[in-house]
């Protein structure tokens, strides 16, 4: 990086010098450090619901009804969740656990 004199900027050396980019304040640099955490966090909760719907369309196929019911469970519980977290809004919640049950229902 280089100092721009006539400014307290810095620039960046790879880029168009027209491309400005001013120093990082120690809060604008803590809420980066959160917003990481909070992204990986995010990704696993939504890893873990994926991976449990996929669990419960393949039991579709499968004959264990009492594991149907216990599977659409633990996806209603991941899904409301992650509604409370703010990972989902409410409504794609209520259409995520709407469609699995449809499913679930023609299956059986």
């Amino acid at each position: 990086m280089i100092r721009n004199c006539t400014t307290s900027r810095w620039l960046v050396a790879n880029k168009d010098s027209s491309q400005v980019r001013s120093k990082r304040v120690p809060t604008a640099l803590k809420r980066m450090k959160q917003n990481q955490k909070k992204k990986l966090q995010n990704r696993v909760l939504k890893s873990r619901t994926a991976t449990a719907i996929r669990a419960l369309k393949e039991s579709f196929r499968g004959v264990e009804k009492d594991k149907k019911e216990e599977k659409l469970a633990s996806v209603y519980a991941l899904v409301d969740k992650g509604v409370k977290k703010g990972v989902y809004k409410r409504n794609k919640a209520d259409r995520i656990k709407s469609r699995l049950t449809l499913q679930s229902n023609k299956a059986l």
